[in-house]
């Protein structure tokens, strides 16, 4: 990525930052936008990917921060990290579809893992993944991620979390050791 890295700016996201965190996200996995990038899910799910209420609660959490990436002042990626005891949860997790491909992911992965251990003691960080998406699947195993193969099912029917294309989707969970 060369010097991009060092144009970044990292911070914790605020109410002010709803809208435009709702529009990346939905921009990096649902419809024709997101095909610009590699990680749209637009050819297994369709409708929405979040809304500012699912937003705002993960900004609200006291156990939560929604780590906003900026770039020239305008956001461009984003991660929700989660502190759960012993580990940390990564989510939430949306690089703007014209910087995909350049290792802005690999910038931003890395940073939520460092917090994650530095400032909350997480010894793992868990996420979970579509398990039909192998392509994105190997991504976070080249970053030492694992598949577990503990499952847990899509939430067919509540549309917030998008329309299922397929009847087949369910979450699996990845792990990576921070120590």
């Amino acid at each position: 990525m060369d010097n991009a890295a060092t144009a970044l700016t990292f911070r914790v996201a605020t109410d002010a930052d709803v809208d435009e965190l709702v529009a990346l996200i939905e921009s990096a996995y649902r419809g024709d936008a997101s095909r610009a990038g590699w990680t749209t899910e637009a050819d297994i799910l369709d409708g929405q990917r979040t809304d500012s209420g699912g937003v705002l609660q993960v900004i609200k959490s006291p156990d939560s921060r929604l780590l906003t990436v900026e770039r020239d002042g305008r956001v461009v990626a984003c991660c929700q990290l989660e502190h759960r005891g012993t580990h940390a949860y990564f989510g939430m997790f949306a690089v703007s579809p014209a910087l995909q491909g350049v290792g802005l992911g690999k910038v931003v992965i890395a940073e939520a893992e460092r917090q994650a251990r530095e400032e909350w003691g997480a010894t793992e960080m868990h996420m979970t993944v579509i398990s039909v998406r192998d392509d994105l699947i190997a991504w976070y195993e080249r970053r030492g991620y694992r598949r577990t193969g503990e499952m847990s099912p899509f939430p067919y029917g509540e549309e917030r979390f998008g329309i299922p294309l397929r009847d087949d989707l369910q979450f699996e969970l990845l792990v990576k050791p921070l120590v």
